[in-house]
């Protein structure tokens, strides 16, 4: 299975990605604070999957770990367009298959497909393909096309706040994006073309906010603790729009944890 025939877009998909490397937990408290101030991954991977997909599993399972990595931001948008053969992707929204179709158009494509993985908003690839999106990864952090915004996260008792770096001679507009996302979950296939086996979904975006507009300046965005807290897991993305709305590439990211994390 690989494409799909393209559906109308109902609503211009929100733009995001990305996120920072994840903490240890036997590092000192300063050290903690001052890495997660300071790093900026290498990439974004945004993963287009379906339950429903016979050519997805290898893709989900190199996403599980790339998830794992600490340098990456991987997000998994299970898209609904193949429910037609059987099986209902649990994890899928319209909104995932609309951020899809936003892509296509960016990208100049005429279809779309599963598995694809779209690498800091710039360039698409099979997502089960390892050598394809290792060597985008690191042809486009060697062009100067990977992170080039920082991303700085903190909290206090009651808010989170996101610093935003300065874009120096870079693009100076983006959308600042919270990505929400669900814990590991396995699933069994009833039906369709994965019926009977049982497979683990990792990062499943659940939710998408945008929280404000960054103009090339840096900039800091609020946002309450008790939203954080009742999530399972989310990221920010600072993701630049082109004229026609369409999602560009990305800038900057990083985790948001909830307290016990940050």
């Amino acid at each position: 299975m690989a494409f799909a025939k393209p559906l109308r877009l109902a609503a211009l998909a929100l733009a995001l990605s990305a996120c920072a490397g994840a903490v240890l937990a036997s590092e000192p408290e300063s050290a903690r604070a001052d890495k997660q101030q300071t790093d900026k991954p290498l990439g974004v991977v945004e993963l287009f999957t379906s339950q429903g997909c016979s050519s997805c599993p290898p893709a989900d399972e190199l996403f599980a770990e790339l998830a794992s990595k600490e340098d990456l931001v991987a997000l998994a948008y299970h898209v609904n367009y193949w429910d037609y053969l059987g099986w209902q992707d649990t994890l899928s929204s319209k909104e995932n298959t609309d951020r899809q179709y936003d892509y296509m158009r960016a990208f100049g494509s005429r279809s779309v497909y599963t598995p694809q993985a779209v690498i800091n908003g710039r360039s698409h690839v099979n997502g089960a393909s390892r050598k394809e999106v290792d060597g985008t990864l690191a042809r486009l952090d060697r062009t100067g096309e990977g992170m080039r915004v920082g991303i700085k996260v903190s909290r206090t008792s009651d808010r989170v706040m996101i610093d935003a770096g300065d874009a120096g001679n870079g693009p100076n507009d983006a959308h600042v994006v919270i990505v929400y996302f669900d814990p590991p979950q396995m699933v069994k296939i009833g039906q369709g073309e994965n019926s009977g086996r049982s497979l683990t979904y990792w990062n499943a975006v659940s939710d998408i906010q945008i929280a404000g507009m960054w103009h090339g300046k840096p900039q800091r965005y609020e946002l309450p603790m008790t939203e954080i807290a009742k999530k399972a897991g989310c990221a920010v993305l600072l993701q630049s729009v082109g004229k026609d709305g369409m999602p560009g590439p990305i800038l900057g990211a990083a985790f948001i944890r909830k307290p016990d994390r940050l």
